[in-house]
C-alpha cells in the first residue's frame, strides 16, 4: 500500500464530513481487480463491521443498481442503502449510500502495465444524528476511518491477487 490520507473534517458531531482516501497498486491486471472491487458480496471479507449485504444484482451493477449494506460497530446495528450513481467498468465507480452512514464511495482503477494495477478509493462521509449515528461515529472516530479503510484496500489487494 503505498498512500491513504485524510482530508479533513468540516463541522462538529455526528454531522461532521470527512473525506479519506488510500490506494494501493496490485499484482493483477484491472479486469481481474475490477470483478474483485465491483462485486458488493465481497463488502463483509474487507470491513468486519459490514455484517451481510443483500439485494445485489444476480447480473452485477450497473448504473441505478442498489443493494444494502448491515453494519455493525460497537454493538450498534444499522443499515445503509447504496445506489450506483456512475459507472465505467473497468475504470470507475460511484456509490451513494444513504442511511445510518451517508457517504459517497468513488473507485478508480488505473492499468500499471499489462499485469499490475493502481486502485483507489475516495469516501466523502458522515453519520446521520441521532443516538445511532453519534454512538457509530464515536466508534469510527476511536477506531480510525483511515485505519479501516487501510484495512479494507489491503484485503481487496489480497484478494485480487490470489484470485
Amino acid at each position: 500500500m503505498d498512500r491513504g490520507h485524510c482530508r479533513g473534517r468540516y463541522g462538529k458531531g455526528p454531522q461532521t464530513v470527512s473525506v479519506v482516501e488510500v490506494s494501493a497498486d496490485i499484482d493483477a491486471p484491472p479486469e481481474a481487480v475490477w470483478k474483485v472491487v465491483a462485486d458488493p458480496r465481497n463488502l463483509p471479507r474487507w470491513n468486519r463491521h459490514i455484517i451481510s449485504v443483500e439485494d445485489v444484482p444476480t447480473d452485477g451493477l450497473q448504473l441505478g443498481s442498489h443493494y444494502t449494506a448491515h453494519l455493525a460497530v460497537m454493538g450498534v446495528r444499522g443499515k445503509s442503502r447504496a445506489t450506483v450513481v456512475d459507472l465505467r467498468p473497468p475504470e470507475y465507480a460511484k456509490i451513494q449510500l444513504t442511511g445510518i452512514v451517508e457517504a459517497t464511495v468513488e473507485t478508480w482503477l488505473e492499468p500499471r502495465n499489462r499485469s499490475k494495477s493502481r486502485l483507489r478509493h475516495r469516501i466523502v462521509y458522515r453519520f446521520r444524528g441521532g443516538p445511532l449515528g453519534e454512538v457509530a461515529a464515536r466508534a469510527v472516530n476511536a477506531m480510525g476511518a483511515m485505519r479501516l479503510l487501510r484495512k479494507g484496500i489491503q484485503a481487496q489487494k489480497e484478494q485480487a491477487e490470489n484470485r
